[in-house]
């Protein structure tokens, strides 16, 4: 390769690594596996030795990744926080050990101790008590996040013991336990927040909440694993580990002293397939040399120690065979393709099911009925087949062909220039969609009825009491107690909940419809346009379209909704049973402060729900905005706003209001 290919290559590869760096420390939204991301930065570091003099202090082969806020104060690393070198061979890691023990003259103390997969942290302490806590950052200053760290029962705030430094840093990894991970995205999705994608990213996500009440409520936790000062109690790693753990810090169990490769490797094998038994994610394990001597010696590189290593577990793969493949329809008629498999075991469940994600997909595999295929879980999470075993194929096997029909109601399927999902257009009547939009109508932000959840409008589906949402308003408790895990209590609260539904205003009973393309804001836009259904229902293309933020697409999905003779026999049922279809009139806002300005929501708020802030802004004359413009006035930012909003708004030069600067501007204490 030439210098100048080289450098076109290389400089591609920083970028490509640099914007998963930002994904992985700064969004916690990764998109590609460890191993995918680590393929990358070797690929960029072999091309760098070859070409050296195309190396640059920014390169990400040179640095570490960065996690820092600019919500957050900032503060120097005593001792620089860097990255570990990794490796998924058996292999390299021989040669690590060979390097350290020629350097050594002999054989060498290792310190195994399992790399648990969380947020690093490391805290300061003075005269035995907490002084600061600071994340990773970029290796040399990180984040403040001391206030959120002490909300963590497992750290201690303040240290008693023997030998203990007058000054001394404590690093360790904080970690979200699996089952709080798994409680925490139920919560998440049921208040339409993006589900955490792995409990390291709801851990480092945690840390960096503004507000320590949030954090203390998700029950964090942290393993210690290195002990800094200037005077250490003693000369091993592994001895300075035992006297924190006596001064109460958290130190693993499963930590050992090996003595040469075969136990390292020993250590590194049993804990593949035991890893699963624990409450927490591990990734590989960490070794370190355990003399401090050897250590110092050894020295460092500019991004990590030459005295420790990660060997990292691959993704858990297995072989099964593909049987068949079949087809769900989702709430708004996107139908996703799924494997089904001969059970296999596979990291910690038994799979039956694999996502294959579309046509496309499957296109990529090449699938055939009968294949063996290898199937992994996507972030320990989610099966999906990622290769297939070509030599063991039938030449008489079927191709997998993508569906032309909907698998529920027949109706042809569509699939739009341009997007990579196909659906059925029959969203009016196709029964997995009608079960979609009952539910919709139910929500919270809706008609808000409760005790009507997915599982209960299965049931209800099942026992015929009911086929769309107009049929709720039927449903009497002597139906509702024989049902299963039903209940007279549960019946009677079903029931008031559907008579309660009753006072829910006009522009949320239009959101309730479950108008393709019209969300909670173009419903309010709307109702102000248009004071009853009945005028909605005459509208004509050219009257929609005027009104701000209704375009051809949402106008023409409208139309087509009150083109239908059943929507029409719905919502006169909907009017005879009560169901507001019109203002009550015209309501005077509270204040006109925010008159003329247009305010976009974003983030987690403490005083207030987001409901409730869409209705104090409507209340002082401002209107809300989903789309962010050079028009918008400002974004009331809670915690957890999006960073790419951010950003967007920081080019556009957008200010951002705080909730206390928000409410101090309407008047409210």
């Amino acid at each position: 390769m030439k210098e100048s290919e080289a450098r076109e290559t290389i400089e591609k590869l920083r970028r490509e690594i640099e914007e998963h760096n930002h994904r992985y420390y700064v969004l916690n939204n990764p998109v590609i596996s460890d191993f995918d991301y680590d393929l990358l930065l070797i690929e960029l570091d072999t091309l760098e030795k070859k070409f050296p003099s195309l190396i640059t202090g920014e390169s990400p082969t040179q640095r570490v990744g960065s996690d820092l806020k600019n919500e957050f104060r900032q503060y120097d690393h005593r001792y620089p926080m860097l990255s570990l070198g990794n490796t998924y061979s058996e292999d390299e890691l021989r040669d690590f050990t060979d390097r350290v023990e020629k350097t050594a003259g002999g054989p060498v103390e290792y310190v195994c101790e399992l790399k648990f997969d969380g947020a690093s942290i490391s805290m300061t302490y003075k005269n035995g008590v907490l002084l600061r806590a600071l994340t990773r950052g970029d290796g040399t200053k990180g984040d403040d996040v001391t206030m959120n760290i002490r909300t963590i029962r497992s750290i201690p705030l303040r240290v008693k013991g023997e030998n203990i430094p007058d000054e001394f840093i404590m690093r360790g990894e904080v970690l979200m336990p699996r089952a709080v991970f798994e409680r925490l995205n139920n919560e998440r999705i049921k208040c339409d927040l993006p589900a955490f994608a792995n409990p390291r990213n709801a851990a480092s996500g945690t840390l960096k909440l503004l507000n320590p009440r949030m954090v203390a409520s998700r029950e964090l936790d942290c393993m210690f694993y290195f002990l800094l000062a200037e005077e250490l109690p003693h000369e091993t790693h592994f001895d300075n580990l035992m006297n924190a753990m006596k001064w109460g810090f958290r130190v693993s169990d499963n930590i050992r002293v090996c003595r040469g490769i075969e136990e390292v490797m020993s250590f590194i094998n049993s804990w593949e397939s035991e890893r699963k038994k624990l409450p927490y994610d591990i990734d590989g394990v960490v070794i370190k040399i355990n003399s401090l001597a050897l250590q110092e010696e050894l020295g460092y590189t500019a991004k990590s120690p030459r005295w420790a290593i990660a060997y990292k577990y691959k993704a858990e793969q297995v072989s099964t065979k593909l049987l068949s493949v079949s087809y769900q329809v989702g709430r708004t008629g996107t139908v996703t393709p799924v494997a089904n498999l001969e059970p296999v075991f596979l990291a910690g469940s038994t799979v039956k099911r694999a996502t294959l994600h579309n046509e496309d997909q499957i296109a990529l595999l090449g699938l055939h009925v009968n294949d063996m295929v290898y199937v992994e879980k996507g972030g320990e999470i989610i099966p999906k087949i990622v290769g297939v075993d070509h030599s063991s194929r039938n030449e008489n096997s079927r191709e997998i062909e993508f569906i032309t029909s909907c698998p529920e109601c027949a109706t042809a399927l569509v699939r739009n220039e341009g997007e990579a999902n196909h659906y059925c257009p029959n969203y009016l009547h196709c029964p997995p969609q009608l079960k979609g939009r009952i539910e919709h109508f139910v929500s919270r932000k809706a008609m808000d009825i409760d005790g009507l959840g997915e599982e209960t409008v299965d049931l209800l589906f099942k026992n015929k009491l009911i086929r769309n949402y107009a049929d709720i308003y039927n449903l009497r408790t002597e139906q509702l107690i024989p049902l299963e895990r039903m209940g007279e209590k549960s019946a009677i609260n079903i029931v008031n909940s559907i008579n309660n539904s009753l006072a829910i205003p006009y522009n949320r009973v239009l959101f309730a419809l479950g108008i393709r393309h019209v969300g909670e804001t173009v419903a309010k836009t709307i109702a102000e346009k248009f004071r009853s259904i009945d005028k909605l229902i005459g509208a004509s293309l050219e009257e929609l379209t005027s009104i701000r933020e209704i375009g051809p697409k949402i106008a023409s999905s409208i139309i087509s909704f009150f083109a239908d003779e059943d929507n029409i026999l719905i919502i006169d049922r909907l009017k005879s049973y009560g169901v507001k279809f019109s203002e009550d009139g015209n309501k005077e806002p509270v204040s006109d402060r925010l008159k003329g300005k247009s305010i976009i929501i974003s983030g987690v708020f403490r005083k207030h729900t987001r409901e409730e802030y869409k209705e104090i802004i409507e209340n002082n004359g401002g209107r809300n905005s989903t789309s962010l413009s050079a028009n918008t006035s400002f974004i009331l930012a809670g915690e957890e706003m999006g960073p790419s909003k951010k950003e967007k708004a920081a080019e556009l030069g957008i200010p951002l209001l705080s909730e206390d600067e928000f409410l101090k501007l309407i008047g409210e204490e």
